[in-house]
């Protein structure tokens, strides 16, 4: 059986030459471990259970844009925060999605170990699969802390990245709209 997380925070601490007994640590692998679980809950949770029933029949056909969402995730190959927004479009074929149902789903998402690529392309699909949209854009800039924290550190340095799905990858048009309304298209 494995050690608590709390355990193995303990000895990521002996490993780097602390003392976990000192004052200040006693209690930190406790709290390490709490966070870490929080920072991941997105493994516990699943889309049917965010998304919990919540579309709704609509007419419109128009595009629906929630944009500058703020994401919080950890990167996969260092353990270190990645901090920024995305901004998530579809088209509507009949039904429309909870507001803040858009929301949930890119948290549950950023709340994984992730690249910044996969985690686009996650909530993407997820928005196409719930709502059959004839078109879903998402598009997501980040800082990344492993790479202004360590290695290049470049501090001014932020990641975009998107995904075009549907009538977003189709019509230059759409795209083009969807890219304005962001203010990422002048």
């Amino acid at each position: 059986m494995s050690q608590p997380l709390s355990q193995q925070y303990r000895e990521i601490l002996v490993g780097l030459g602390e003392n976990p007994e000192r004052e200040g640590l006693l209690d930190t692998p406790k709290r390490a471990a709490k966070a870490m679980q929080y920072l991941c809950h997105g493994y516990q949770q699943s889309l049917d259970e965010i998304v919990n029933g919540a579309l709704f029949e609509s007419d419109n056909d128009e595009m629906v844009i929630v944009k500058d969402i703020e994401l919080y995730s950890l990167c996969e190959h260092h353990l270190l925060p990645f901090i920024g927004k995305a901004h998530v479009a579809y088209i509507p074929t009949g039904k429309v999605l909870g507001l803040s149902k858009v929301a949930r789903i890119v948290d549950m998402y950023a709340r994984r170990l992730q690249i910044q690529e996969n985690l686009t392309k996650q909530i993407a699909d997820a928005i196409q699969r719930v709502t059959n949209a004839a078109g879903v854009a998402v598009v997501i800039e980040a800082k990344h802390m492993c790479m202004m924290m360590r290695g290049v550190e470049k501090q001014n340095s932020v990641m975009s990245s998107s995904v075009m799905l549907g009538a977003f990858r189709e019509s230059c048009n759409t795209r083009h709209e969807f890219l304005q309304l962001i203010g990422r298209n002048n």
